[in-house]
């Protein structure tokens, strides 16, 4: 007699592939958290406009969508304060309309048919972002920690 759907052994492979995929997104939000805080820690705490574990909040799923968009703004925010002082005009937003990009195209990638786009578009520019706000985070002078 022959048997409907996958055999047992195709299930549990598949059930392995997605669970090695479901592990990797964690870890790539585990260092997309990492990146964030630690550039919100570096700016001395008169200039944040969110603490830094804050951030740690975007590994919940589905309320993530929706910090994003207080996320990266306010990171942003913490950079233009913080750059503002120092006299530097050249900083602007840092990165904030980047980062909002990122947090609408996010929210897009959940609709049918313009998912995948939208889905590599917030992967370039989560990366555009992390990349211009890690440049900015090495800009900042060491203050020592109390």
């Amino acid at each position: 007699m022959m048997r409907m759907g996958m055999p047992g052994f195709a299930w549990g492979a598949w059930m392995t592939v997605f669970g090695v995929m479901i592990c990797i997104g964690f870890a790539v939000a585990i260092v997309i958290c990492f990146l964030l805080s630690d550039a919100l820690k570096r700016l001395p705490p008169q200039f944040r406009k969110m603490e830094p574990g804050a951030v740690w909040l975007l590994l919940i799923p589905c309320f993530n969508i929706v910090w994003n968009f207080f996320v990266f703004p306010k990171v942003s925010e913490s950079y233009s304060a913080y750059f503002a002082v120092q006299g530097r005009t050249d900083v602007g937003a840092a990165a904030g309309g980047i980062g909002l990009a990122y947090a609408i195209c996010v929210v897009c990638s959940i609709i049918p048919c313009v998912g995948s786009l939208a889905g590599l578009a917030s992967l370039v520019l989560l990366i555009i972002y992390l990349v211009k706000i890690t440049g900015l985070k090495n800009q900042v002078q060491q203050t020592p920690q109390a």
